[in-house]
């Protein structure tokens, strides 16, 4: 006969209700605590951004007031007027037409204190300083930096005498000043005539210089050079005839009212910007 087991009993164990509770409040309380730690952590950063914003705000106004205290319009000084007067005359050879540069027509006095006018007969192509000068002359403008040499030929009232004028372009007006205190004090070279043909200047070449001087001003030496249109050389006139009591009279207030347009002082505006300040 078999001996039956023990049977063994299981019994369930239940949660009491007050277990039940305690571990809703806990739960209940890690939320809560968890709650207040995100909060916390919003508030730090939005009091971060804020000071960020803040200071980017500062920077930008402040960046801003200098911006518009250093651009508003204020009187010129005088350094920046003499500046403004600089660069606009060193400009004038490159932004003026050659017909300004070489007005058609220009104003002298002749015989008897009489006012005649000078007419141009042509304007020749900008070229380099040593390829229009004689050679004493080139090797100065060279050593100096000159950029261009511009040239036109007027005859006077009569079309009795021919005058070239010659403008050598250099760097800056001390670049001018130090080229000219080099160059060869000699009536005989200078700038080289232009003759246009089939006008009154056909014959004029330079042979038939008489005389050639230079007059400084800002960046520009303007030479000029003058002679006879009738094709008589320098050598050709006698030693009693050679000064001219009308041709360089003329060549001369050819070449300076040329030299005084280039560096007639500019209007200069009152303000940075403009005249109203």
């Amino acid at each position: 006969m078999s001996r039956q087991q023990p049977r063994t009993i299981r019994t369930r164990v239940r949660p009491w209700p007050a277990s039940r509770g305690r571990q809703a409040a806990a739960q209940a309380a890690r939320e809560r605590l968890e709650l207040a730690r995100g909060v916390r952590r919003r508030a730090v950063f939005l009091a971060l951004m804020a000071g960020i914003l803040g200071v980017s705000a500062i920077t930008v106004l402040l960046g801003t007031a200098g911006l518009l205290q250093e651009t508003r319009s204020r009187p010129l000084t005088g350094a920046e007027r003499a500046e403004y007067v600089k660069q606009d005359v060193a400009r004038r050879w490159y932004d003026w037409p050659a017909t300004v540069v070489f007005p058609e027509e220009l104003e002298y006095t002749g015989l008897a204190r009489t006012q005649q006018f000078a007419r141009r007969v042509g304007v020749a192509p900008e070229i380099p300083c040593w390829a229009g000068v004689d050679g004493p002359v080139a090797s100065v403008l060279n050593e100096s930096g000159c950029v261009a040499l511009l040239r036109s030929t007027y005859v006077d009232q009569s079309a009795t005498f021919a005058i070239t004028v010659g403008v050598a372009v250099l760097k800056s007006e001390e670049a001018r000043v130090e080229a000219a205190a080099k160059l060869p004090v000699d009536d005989r070279v200078g700038v080289r005539p232009v003759a246009f043909p089939g006008t009154v200047t056909d014959l004029f070449g330079a042979a038939q210089r008489q005389r050639s001087g230079w007059v400084g001003v800002g960046p520009y030496i303007v030479f000029v050079t003058a002679g006879y249109t009738d094709g008589r050389t320098r050598d050709s006139i006698p030693p009693e005839e050679a000064l001219n009591s009308e041709l360089w009279p003329a060549a001369q207030s050819v070449g300076g009212r040329v030299a005084r347009s280039l560096g007639e002082e500019p209007d200069v505006p009152r303000c940075t910007q403009g005249n109203v300040c």
